[in-house]
């Protein structure tokens, strides 16, 4: 049994998948075609987000009975195909769930208190206490958009703030405990001061935050994006900001990034991206929510145990 090393991955998921019986092999190739030419070979194949497994590389790999994510989000992958060929397509957010958690939190308290800002004007020698008032999370609704494992992650860390935190999440029922109460989206948009979004992107997520959703949301609001940049529309996001229905932005993600997340899709910048980079509302990390020291070893261990399952 082979495994394909895709992606750099923490040496434990070698270790582990060594005990279970597997030999593992580092891609050493550049291209798809490189992947293409020797995944036939393999029994397994073990991705972050360099490459795209679609349905042409899947008829390629005739042996291949798992494919392993390390991380959550599977846009990757055709799984809806791989599954119809028999092939398992597993993924760990179990991992870095609580790293996401508390990545929200901080961008959140970072945009609300205008952390980043402040710091930076110090930094240049401009000391302004007025400019720099905060607001405070006690007495807000915050709204959470899909209450997975990132979004209930956000609800348990946000707890112990005052606020009325409600969750939407189209494919759940029944999920309201003591960090979140169940609500639908016509809720949110009626009370929510904060969004925070924590949904998979796909069709229906797919610029699920524009023009149109933003204008039902009746209150001015901050809006939060740990989930996937595709998932709001930056032209309707920018003209918000500008309009002041928007009051503030904090996103680890933004739409032009490329499918490895390392760099962005767009040599030449769209004016929405330079407009966001410029503004003093608006937060911004290079798509590291879930990355700490602690998730990088979590991640790899939950898709071990996902993986040995799967072989037992």
């Amino acid at each position: 049994m082979k495994v394909l090393i895709i992606d750099n991955t923490h040496p434990l998921l070698n270790e582990k998948l060594t005990a279970m019986g597997f030999t593992c092999m580092p891609f050493t190739g550049s291209s798809i075609e490189d992947m293409m030419s020797i995944i036939n070979e393999y029994t397994g194949i073990i991705i972050r987000s360099k490459f795209a497994i679609d349905k042409t590389i899947i008829d390629k790999a005739t042996k291949l009975k798992f494919i392993g994510r390390v991380g959550s989000g599977m846009e990757s992958i055709d799984v809806a195909y791989a599954e119809k060929k028999g092939i398992a397509c597993l993924n760990s957010p179990e991992g870095n769930r609580d790293a996401v958690g508390e990545h929200t939190l901080g961008l959140l308290l970072c945009l609300l208190n205008k952390i980043a800002f402040a710091d930076s004007q110090i930094r240049k020698g401009i000391r302004q206490r007025e400019a720099n008032r905060g607001v405070e999370i006690k007495g807000k609704t915050v709204a959470i958009v899909g209450y997975g494992n990132m979004g209930s992650a956000f609800a348990k860390c946000i707890s112990g703030f005052g606020a009325s935190v409600i969750a939407y999440d189209k494919y759940k029922k029944n999920y309201s405990d003591v960090y979140v109460r169940e609500t639908s989206l016509e809720n949110i948009f009626e009370n929510a001061d904060i969004i925070s979004l924590h949904v998979p992107l796909n069709k229906e997520t797919h610029y699920m935050v524009d023009e149109s959703f933003i204008d039902k949301v009746k209150k001015n609001f901050y809006l939060i994006n740990t989930s996937r940049g595709q998932v709001v529309r930056t032209d309707a996001l920018t003209d918000a900001l500008a309009k002041g229905k928007i009051l503030g932005a904090a996103l680890d993600v933004i739409e032009y990034e490329s499918i490895s997340f390392e760099k962005l899709e767009n040599a030449k910048l769209p004016i929405a991206y330079n407009y966001l980079i410029k503004s003093e509302k608006v937060v911004m990390t290079p798509h590291v929510a879930g990355w700490t020291n602690e998730s990088k070893i979590k991640l790899v261990e939950v898709l071990a145990e996902k993986i040995k399952s799967l072989i037992l």
